[in-house]
Formats: structure tokens, C-alpha cells, sequence
């Protein structure tokens, strides 16, 4: 008999050590560089503000955790995530394979695809061919920097890296670019539809293996528990109408998160 009770108490020990192990979250930090409207911007009161941070909050609520904003440069996030600076990247950050090679990522949160923004008179723009010569502006540390160095600019295209898309817009708008290569949804909410971009139109989406639709949330690897904890926030937000809610706010009929 003691013998047995020695065995069960071996067996049993790993699950015991699992269940200490596991973590009850009570606080949930988001990194996110708010310079990318409407998705994360800072407000005049220095708020956070946008579809990301409105979207973050109520997965937040749905889970009764504390929802807490790190700041941070979008070209360093997934280093400062795996530092542990802060718990996830939620910062309109798609899902590419290079990124997966370094973390995991949260079901869909919606869908973006990339296109190519020029003036309304250009003859240019509507394939990677037709950028050679030009000047495209992308933003530094974006999924569409890397695409425009790896494919547009063996094609004779010159490709300028900015630290924020406004920076992109505002060149374009005084002729030091040619076209800015961003995502199509934040260029017809936040440049297209504004009195300075009616001068300017949005090519068709970019179809390449390289520029995925998904965006998601970026975790570290192997964070199962914190994975399945916001899938089932995510989960939450479509079942009560809270993710129509807040899309409806941001992008009026547009669906942006079924394909």
C-alpha cells in the first residue's frame, strides 16, 4: 500500500505543478504605437483612441481584467514583447510567416489588405512593374517595407521609409513621393475621404504570400494560457454584437472581418 500511495504521489505531482503554475490574469498589457489612425492614435487629451484601443477595452471588459497601454515603436515590438515589456502586440499587426517564426498569434481581429496610393492622374500604381523610378513611401518596420524591398525595389523602384504613415501622406501630397504602399482600409478612413487626399486613389489590393490579410494580436510563443484567455474575449465581442458595434463606428457598412 505505501509503495502505491509513493507512485500515485509521483504521478500526481506534474499536474500539481501545473495547476501553481498556472496564472490567474487580472491586468492585460497591450503594446501599441498609436501614431496609425484610426486604429491607435493619441487624442488632444493625451487618451488613447481608435478602433485597436476601443476593440482592446472590450475584450478587456468581456474578461473583467485591467487593460493597461504600453507605448512602443512598431519596428520593435515583437523584441519588446518577447522582454516582456508588456503581455501582447495589439497594434493592427498582421500575421505574416516571418512573424510566426518568432511568435504566435490571437484568432483574427479583422482583415487589411495593402494597396498602392497615388494621385488621380497617374498612369502608375496599378502593378509592381509600374513603380520603377518612383519614389514609394512605406512605413518603417511595416509588413509593406519589407514587400517593397524584397519585390519592388529589384524593380528599379526607390522605397523611403517613414516612422509614421502621415509622414507618407504628407509627402506624397507636396511631390517627394510617387505613391505610398499601406493598407487600404487606413488609407480610405484616414487619407481618401479627408480634403487632403481627393486628389489621390487606392489601387487594388496587393495579392502576395507576402502581405496577409489577418491581423491578430502577437503573443510569445508557447503563451497557450494568454492565447486561449483572448480568443475567448475575441469570441465574446462577436457573440453580444460588440465588435458590429464598434466597426459600424469606425468603418460605417464596411465588413472587415469576414473575407
Amino acid at each position: 500500500m505505501t509503495s502505491l500511495r509513493k507512485l500515485l504521489s509521483v504521478l500526481l505531482l506534474p499536474l500539481c505543478a501545473s495547476a501553481v503554475q498556472a496564472k490567474e490574469w487580472t491586468e492585460i498589457r497591450f503594446g501599441v504605437y498609436p501614431e496609425y489612425p484610426p486604429f491607435e492614435s493619441v487624442a488632444a487629451d493625451g487618451s488613447l483612441q481608435g478602433f485597436d484601443i476601443e476593440l482592446g477595452n472590450a475584450i478587456c471588459a468581456k474578461l473583467q481584467v485591467k487593460c493597461t497601454w504600453v507605448h512602443n515603436e512598431f519596428d520593435g515590438m515583437i523584441p519588446a514583447l518577447r522582454a516582456r515589456k508588456f503581455d501582447a502586440i495589439m497594434s493592427s499587426m498582421a500575421v505574416t510567416p516571418a512573424r510566426q517564426k518568432q511568435i504566435d498569434f490571437s484568432a483574427r481581429l479583422f482583415l487589411s489588405p495593402t494597396s498602392v496610393i497615388v494621385r488621380k492622374n497617374a498612369d502608375f500604381g496599378e502593378t509592381p512593374e509600374s513603380l520603377k523610378g518612383k519614389q514609394v513611401g512605406v512605413l518603417q518596420g511595416s509588413l509593406q517595407e519589407a514587400y517593397a524591398r524584397a519585390k519592388l525595389a529589384p524593380l528599379g523602384a526607390q522605397v523611403k521609409a517613414y516612422q509614421s504613415q502621415d509622414q507618407n501622406y504628407a509627402d506624397l501630397i507636396n511631390g517627394r513621393l510617387d505613391a505610398t504602399l499601406t493598407d487600404k482600409l487606413e488609407a480610405q478612413l484616414n487619407f481618401l475621404t479627408k480634403p487632403e487626399g481627393t486628389d489621390f486613389k487606392s489601387g487594388p489590393a496587393i495579392k502576395d504570400p507576402t502581405l496577409p490579410l489577418d491581423i491578430a494580436m502577437g503573443l510569445r510563443k508557447n503563451d497557450s494560457e494568454l492565447k486561449a484567455l483572448l480568443d475567448k474575449g475575441i469570441a465574446a465581442v462577436h457573440a453580444d454584437g460588440t465588435f458590429a458595434e464598434i466597426q459600424k463606428k469606425y468603418v460605417g457598412d464596411l465588413d472587415i472581418y469576414n473575407e
